[in-house]
């Protein structure tokens, strides 16, 4: 039996860690990277006497998300207790949201090749985070696990998907949409490598053509996209070979080992109730009115998709290069900030995408992050655009404001790198090119037209890239006719 009489059914759960100041509960600094165990107190700590305090930012970042995927934002939702042993679960229990989440019925768009789907969102509830248990041996010295509580009671909302996802592509699609959502919205960093935003999958397979769904699994641990792809395809793999061994998949939890490149069982789960919920009793219910909804609402920050299309509206772009520019909004603004100085939206896509991006990916930047202003990059684009210097030269100016952010002006002075446009020193590096180019020229003028090309490169390379490109060309031309 082949593998292609199943399909995967998949379902995700994201976390993302909210970027607020503080905690959802208390006013311990909600900061990443602080000395271990150093941002904590009672409330966070769930210490005899220590009451909860709702985080207002918390509740306003999470209608933010909800309205960004179409959800309805209740009235009234409840906080509960999620009840587990764990030893990084100081309290016992997480304050959660269960059969009252404050975001439900949502939905989002997203594009795998030319094909658009719509993507169900169940509910987007908001949460406390757990600490973190530390295993690795370089730290622990060894046999021993290491507790850090910093990132108790650090606020999340948890975005849980309907069972919409038939492929790993799709998952990665959706990911990079909810990635890029938060990060526009600015309630999450969407760092996977941090832990800021994470990824749990519920997976099962089933006939090709089946309405029933299969038993399913969860996977857990996946910190990157490559780690979410390489997870899926692997845990689809085990579950059609068990199935067409004629086996049954057991329900369980997975943590995904990326070293290995394999899953294995965390521990055996059955259903919700598992958790043992009830109502958080040192919370009341939370009330959001219509006017807090409607005040969200009007100071929405532009999401990706419309900005995307915005740029390939206003500014004339291929809707390609729209989809690159607006991957992160630092990107996106750097792009429309350097539109300010030079208005040739192509010409400052085409550099962005190559020469900036290449730059950021070997320093492992964002736009916000990068030495070259957009000031200085327009400044450079429009010297080209005004001819003041040819795309070569310009790339060798850009190495350099590379290295100190320097202004492109300066540099283009300093170093002499004006573009030649008088036309008696064009012609007369034609001439010289053309002397010591005799062999080429009989062939040029016996049929080889492709050799006009290398006579523009000789000249450009006795020139040291400075002549004018343009009227390089032309004036090769009339060269060129006279000697035919």
């Amino acid at each position: 039996m082949s593998d292609k009489l199943f399909e995967p059914v998949m379902g995700l759960e994201v976390h993302c860690q909210l970027l607020t100041r503080t905690k959802a509960f208390c006013t311990c600094s909600a900061a990443y990277g602080g000395t271990p165990n150093s941002q904590t107190c009672p409330v966070c700590l769930g210490l005899p006497g220590a009451l909860p305090v709702l985080n207002k930012q918390v509740v306003e970042f999470a209608i933010r998300m909800g309205l960004a995927s179409h959800c309805v934002i209740a009235a009234e939702s409840i906080f509960a207790r999620k009840n587990y042993f764990y030893p990084d679960l100081p309290k016992g229990y997480q304050i959660s949201q269960f059969d009252k989440p404050l975001c439900e019925h949502g939905w989002i768009e997203i594009e795998v090749g030319e094909a658009t789907k719509r993507i169900g969102i169940k509910r987007i509830h908001l949460e406390e985070d757990a600490g973190k248990s530390i295993h690795d041996d370089a730290v622990t010295g060894g046999n021993a696990t290491f507790i850090d509580l910093n990132r108790c009671g650090t606020p999340l909302i948890e975005i849980v998907s309907e069972p919409d996802f038939r492929s790993a592509a799709e998952v990665t699609a959706y990911l990079t949409k909810i990635r890029q959502i938060v990060q526009y919205l600015e309630i999450c960093d969407g760092n996977m490598e941090e832990g800021s935003l994470r990824c749990d999958a519920n997976i099962s397979m089933r006939p090709v053509g089946a309405e029933k769904l299969g038993t399913k699994t969860e996977l857990k641990n996946m910190n990157s996209f490559k780690a979410v792809e390489r997870a899926l395809a692997y845990e689809m793999a085990r579950q059609a070979k068990v199935l067409r061994e004629g086996g049954e998949i057991i329900q369980q939890t997975l943590l995904w080992d990326d070293n290995a490149g394999e899953s294995r069982a965390m521990r055996s789960k059955e259903e919700a109730h598992d958790y043992r919920y009830f109502p958080e009793p040192d919370l009341v219910p939370l009330k959001v009115s219509k006017e807090w909804i409607e005040s969200v609402s009007e100071n929405l920050s532009e999401l990706p998709q419309a900005r995307r299309d915005r740029f390939v509206r206003e500014y004339g772009i291929p809707k390609y290069d729209a989809e690159v520019l607006t991957l992160n909004k630092s990107l996106a603004n750097y792009f429309e900030e350097t539109l300010k100085f030079v208005k040739d939206a192509k010409l400052v896509s085409n550099w962005i995408m190559s020469e900036m991006m290449a730059v950021m990916k070997e320093n492992k930047q964002e736009a916000d992050q990068f030495i070259v202003t957009p000031k200085n990059l327009g400044r450079l684009l429009d010297l080209i655009v005004k001819g003041t210097i040819s795309g070569k030269i310009a790339k060798n100016v850009f190495e350099e404001m590379c290295k100190e952010g320097a202004d492109p002006n300066t540099i283009v002075k300093e170093k002499g790198l004006l573009q030649i446009t008088n036309r008696d020193e064009i012609e007369k590096l034609v001439d010289k090119m053309l002397e010591s180019n005799q062999s080429q020229l009989k062939e040029y003028l016996s049929g080889k037209e492709a050799l006009f090309g290398h006579f523009v490169g000789q000249v450009m390379k006795l020139s040291q890239g400075k002549a004018n490109p343009g009227m390089t060309n032309d004036i090769l031309k009339e060269k060129l006719k006279k000697y035919a």
